[in-house]
């Protein structure tokens, strides 16, 4: 007798059930406490279980070796101390514009010096130089030279017409009084000579500039001091100098 194919197809369905079904019937049971905990380890999990990580090693023993000093300089040079000086310092000179507050002896002076340039011959300066040992003193005077030769020879002209301006330009500005009770004692002019030009107002900076151009006063800064035509009159009235410098 023919079986058909749905109900061989039954059977053998039914088959396998009962088989599968038997099977699981034989296993054990387990119960629940003796199922594994399978968690991944927490982050809380102690470091002692923990590996050390690559050259952690070697961070903890260079760690522990002690560090030597550098061993102290042979020689120990003492620390210097600063020194205070107990010279006061020296303030500037005053600078005086009143002529009359300048002796007699030495506005007179002034005036015959500013008269004789005036004329335009700069030899009407030789008879107020003091001819002898205390002649007046200029600039790259030899011995034996003439003083009058000697400034032509600083002019800018040949005739000294250029220096008698500036014994113009300067005797007309303030002046100062230089070393004070000593044999070197002079009214001096232009009063730059006794003033650092650091300290000038910008007044005293215009009458400057008055005498000399500003590359010359750059010039002049860079060492501090005053270096153009300056002229001295001794408290007793005697032409001193007309030098150029420091």
């Amino acid at each position: 007798m023919m079986i058909s194919s749905r109900v061989r197809l039954f059977r053998l369905t039914s088959a396998l059930t009962l088989m599968l079904a038997s099977g699981l019937a034989t296993l054990p049971a387990h119960a629940l406490s003796d199922i594994k905990d399978i968690t991944p380890p927490s982050a809380d999990t102690s470091t002692d279980a923990a590996e050390p990580l690559p050259g952690a090693e070697q961070d903890v023993i260079e760690d522990s070796i002690p560090v030597i000093p550098d061993p102290d300089p042979l020689i120990k040079r003492a620390e210097p101390e600063e020194v205070e000086s107990d010279e006061p310092e020296t303030p500037p000179a005053e600078v005086i514009y009143d002529i009359e507050k300048a002796p007699e002896p030495v506005r007179r002076m002034r005036e015959l010096i500013i008269e004789a340039a005036k004329t335009g011959d700069i030899s009407k300066l030789k008879p107020l130089m003091n001819p002898g040992p205390d002649q007046t003193s200029v600039p790259l005077q030899d011995p034996e030279q003439d003083p009058i030769d000697a400034l032509k020879a600083v002019s800018g002209d040949s005739d000294g017409i250029e220096i008698l301006a500036i014994l113009l330009d300067i005797l007309s500005t303030g002046f100062v009084q230089l070393d004070q009770g000593t044999a070197e004692e002079a009214y001096v002019w232009p009063y730059f000579a006794g003033k650092s030009l650091g300290l000038l107002t910008p007044q005293e900076k215009v009458e400057l500039l008055r005498i000399v151009t500003a590359g010359d006063v750059a010039e002049m800064q860079e060492y501090g001091n005053y270096n153009f035509f300056r002229v001295g009159i001794t408290p007793d009235g005697r032409w001193k100098f007309l030098t150029v410098g420091d």
